[in-house]
């Protein structure tokens, strides 16, 4: 049964890709680790691109960070195993999400990943800039009302 949180799918280069570019970026950068870490992170303003896997149980402990991510314009991906997405920062133990803050060396391996995946929040928010700019060139800017002098002043000036 799919996760109601997984908005996308994520093919199995682009988890590779995914997989590696998080290695450098631990290597190179820092990387948050943790539910609790990155909703803070994405809070802050301080993640570039999340990483949350699909096979967390109780979902409820991920679902709110795509939402998240979307209100913050944060790329974010999938991945299917939580346990994989430990091992590939160097951890011994499952991970659930994962931030990464500063990209470090691993800037185009994500670049790339963002440009794979069709439902990250970065592509979205594209897509309605560019609507938003076509928009505005089409509104014609209206001229502003002169200000008038007040009533007091233009009876002085009539006396002299």
């Amino acid at each position: 049964m799919a996760k109601s949180y997984v908005k996308f799918e994520v093919s199995n280069e682009v988890v590779a890709k995914t997989y590696e570019a998080l290695g450098l970026a631990k290597q190179s950068g820092s990387v948050r680790k943790g539910a609790n870490e990155v909703t803070k992170s994405v809070e802050r303003g301080l993640a570039s691109f999340v990483v949350i896997a699909t096979d967390v149980e109780p979902e409820e402990v991920v679902m709110h960070i795509p939402t998240l991510c979307e209100q913050k314009k944060i790329a974010y991906s999938f991945v299917p195993s939580k346990m994989d997405l430990g091992k590939s920062i160097g951890l011994t133990v499952p991970c659930a999400a994962i931030a990464v803050e500063n990209q470090g060396s691993a800037a185009n391996a994500i670049r790339d990943v963002v440009g794979r995946t069709t439902g990250t929040a970065q592509h979205k928010t594209e897509r309605k800039d560019t609507a938003q700019q076509a928009h505005q060139q089409q509104k014609p800017q209206a001229e502003k009302p002169r200000r008038e002098k007040p009533v007091a002043k233009q009876q002085q000036e009539a006396q002299k």
